[in-house]
């Protein structure tokens, strides 16, 4: 692997398609249920999840397919697969789309559902937590294609319940079980990390 091409590549997607598009993802009040009672009503998590959905499909990534899986009365749920290019194997990786609420501290000129970009940080609800994971689990796979490095085949899987519980997402895998597969390595993109010189990890 190129070290410096992948940084050029993530790099420029970042600056060209990924901020722009969290920008509009933290334009949409998409609260988990637990928040929002209304959600279905509102809208928000339909938005929210076409809006993911529409940048996945455009993302330049080799055999990806994206479908919003709905599930009645449950919050929909972004399915992706993309195949693999020649390592064996599946692997799972998990996001949710579905956010806090707004709560209040927020410094002037801040605030929740209007995006903001000060310093090289982009503030607004959602962005961080989880909104970045779907971006990041497609980026990484699309800048090992463009190195011509082989990957296994892989599944995302990303919800709209997490804040509530995540008890939705028990019903989607079960009904999505047959197209999962047995995966041999789950990657749960929901943390934070604490610099940009080391890979930090939660387990639980």
């Amino acid at each position: 692997m190129n070290t410096a091409n992948v940084d050029r590549f993530v790099n420029a997607r970042w600056d060209d398609s990924i901020v722009p598009t969290l920008c509009d993802y933290v334009r949409i009040p998409n609260k988990s249920p637990a928040f929002d009672p209304d959600w279905q009503a509102h809208g928000h998590m339909e938005r929210a999840v076409r809006l993911l959905e529409q940048w996945a499909l455009a993302a330049d990534v080799d055999g990806l397919s994206a479908e919003v899986v709905t599930l009645p009365g449950r919050t929909p749920l972004l399915f992706i697969e993309v195949a693999g290019t020649g390592a064996p194997g599946t692997v799972l990786l998990y996001g949710h789309y579905d956010k806090q609420p707004e709560f209040d501290g927020w410094e002037p000129e801040l605030g929740p559902w209007e995006p903001v970009i000060r310093d090289g940080r982009l503030y607004g609800r959602g962005g961080a937590d989880d909104g970045y994971a779907l971006f990041g689990s497609l980026t990484a796979i699309a800048a090992l294609q463009a190195e011509g490095i082989e990957h296994a085949r892989c599944v995302l899987l990303i919800e709209g319940c997490e804040e509530s519980g995540s008890f939705d997402l028990p019903f989607y895998v079960e009904a999505l079980a047959d197209r999962i597969g047995d995966p041999e390595l789950v990657v749960c993109l929901d943390a934070e990390c604490g610099d940009y010189q080391a890979l930090w990890v939660t387990t639980s």
